[in-house]
């Protein structure tokens, strides 16, 4: 057996958490051993960047939305992959925020915050608890965040707009109603900060086929130039998929059915 190959069979449950933490960050071309992420991973826990982006694209062979696109990752993924995915899709929260605390201690232990690692500017020092629930809650918007723009190439999924300071990592089921999946970008959406309002109002939905469909109340005001345009031209428009982690059907269902549509 090659040393090569060894690495590949004896990762950890930590180590692969770790290593789902970097995949949750990046989009699958960014998979390889030159990506500064992965290869400051390697060094971290001891291995070659070839060998972690190897561990990322078996990752990758077990998203069902990357096997929809064409790609196949990695063949190889290990038991150990494959009962942290299960993990992952049985309780997204819970795994996500183990596998940022695993990472996170890495980072620690060579002087890395974990603001800097989301280019995230923290609220300024408060007393006690309040500060530490304020901090968690914008890391955590800032995880949801950055793992949803990341499978949509920073893309409205409706309009195309590529301006990331307009963009909105929108919820499909809203944070308040869903405490398992608030980290889960199946239950994300990039939108236009106008398409995430509408969303958010219901005015528009996306049904679980992936199309779009907007409410009779803004139909019935076809006569406004804008609202044809930015909004109603897209109804029965399939949405632009992400390359990772597509939405899921029944959070998209909740929507439109919460909304009236279906």
């Amino acid at each position: 057996m090659s040393k090569e190959t060894k690495l590949r069979n004896d990762w950890t449950r930590e180590q692969v958490l770790a290593g789902l933490h970097i995949y949750l960050q990046l989009n699958y071309g960014q998979l390889h051993a030159r990506n500064p992420k992965i290869k400051e991973l390697a060094v971290w826990i001891g291995r070659t960047a070839n060998s972690v982006a190897l561990k990322l694209c078996n990752l990758a062979s077990l998203d069902p939305a990357v096997l929809a696109s064409g790609r196949k990752g990695m063949d190889g993924a290990s038991k150990v992959d494959k009962a942290v995915w299960s993990e992952l899709l049985a309780n997204w929260d819970a795994t996500v925020l183990e596998a940022a605390s695993i990472y996170g201690k890495l980072a620690a232990g060579h002087g890395l915050e974990v603001a800097d690692e989301l280019d995230l500017e923290l609220p300024p020092t408060e007393l006690g608890r309040t500060r530490t629930a304020t901090v968690q809650v914008r890391v955590n918007q800032a995880r949801f965040r950055k793992s949803v723009l990341v499978g949509y190439n920073s893309t409205c999924c409706i309009s195309g707009l590529q301006n990331e300071s307009l963009l909105i990592a929108s919820h499909i089921v809203p944070w308040s109603e869903d405490t398992h999946n608030r980290l889960n970008p199946q239950n994300g959406l990039c939108l236009s900060a106008l398409h995430d309002r509408a969303y958010d109002q219901g005015l528009i939905t996306v049904l679980p086929d992936y199309t779009v469909r907007v409410s009779p109340k803004l139909k019935s005001k076809s006569a406004d130039a804008f609202l044809r345009e930015s909004l109603l031209r897209f109804d029965k428009a399939p949405i632009r998929m992400p390359s990772r982690l597509a939405p899921a059907p029944e959070f998209l269902a909740w929507h439109a059915g919460h909304f009236g549509f279906i």
